[in-house]
C-alpha cells in the first residue's frame, strides 16, 4: 500500500519539476527583442486606439464564439449517437431511432440558416484590410 502512494507521489513531483524546469530553461535562452508590436495590446494587426478598457470588440467576435460552442455542442452530443445507432436500431427500429436526431439536426440547420442570413457568419474587413488587399492585387 506504502508503495503506490510512494509511486503517485514521485509521479506527481515529476509531473511538477519536468514543466517548471522547462520553462525556466526557455526564460534562460530565449533572446528578448522588444518591439513596440510586442508591447501593443493585442497583436492582431490592429493598431489600438485609446486605452486597453476602452476599446470596443466587434459583436463578430462574439456571434462566431457563440456559433462555435452550439455546434461544438451539436458534435458531442451527436458522437455518443452514433456509437449507439446500431444498438438503438435492433432495440426500437430505424424510425424511432433515427428521427429525433434528424430532428435535432434539423434545428441545427435552421438555426445555421437563420444566422447565415442575417449576416452572423459573415466577417466583417477593415478598411485598412481591404486596402491592403487591393495593393496586393494590384501589385
Amino acid at each position: 500500500m506504502t508503495n503506490a502512494w510512494i509511486a503517485i507521489g514521485a509521479l506527481a513531483a515529476v509531473a511538477v519539476i519536468i514543466p517548471l524546469s522547462m520553462m525556466l530553461v526557455s526564460w534562460l535562452l530565449r533572446p528578448s527583442v522588444p518591439e513596440q508590436g510586442k508591447r501593443a495590446t493585442y497583436e492582431s494587426g490592429e493598431i489600438p486606439t485609446g486605452s486597453s478598457r476602452s476599446i470596443k470588440f466587434n459583436i463578430q467576435y462574439y456571434m462566431v464564439a457563440l456559433l462555435f460552442v452550439v455546434f461544438d455542442i451539436e458534435t458531442v452530443l451527436i458522437f455518443p449517437w452514433t456509437v449507439i445507432y446500431t444498438d438503438a436500431i435492433e432495440q426500437v427500429g430505424l424510425f424511432r431511432a433515427l428521427v429525433p436526431m434528424l430532428v435535432f439536426i434539423g434545428i441545427l440547420v435552421v438555426g445555421l440558416a437563420w444566422a447565415w442570413r442575417n449576416g452572423a457568419v459573415e466577417w466583417v474587413r477593415s478598411e485598412r484590410a481591404e486596402e491592403q488587399r487591393i495593393e496586393r492585387t494590384e501589385g
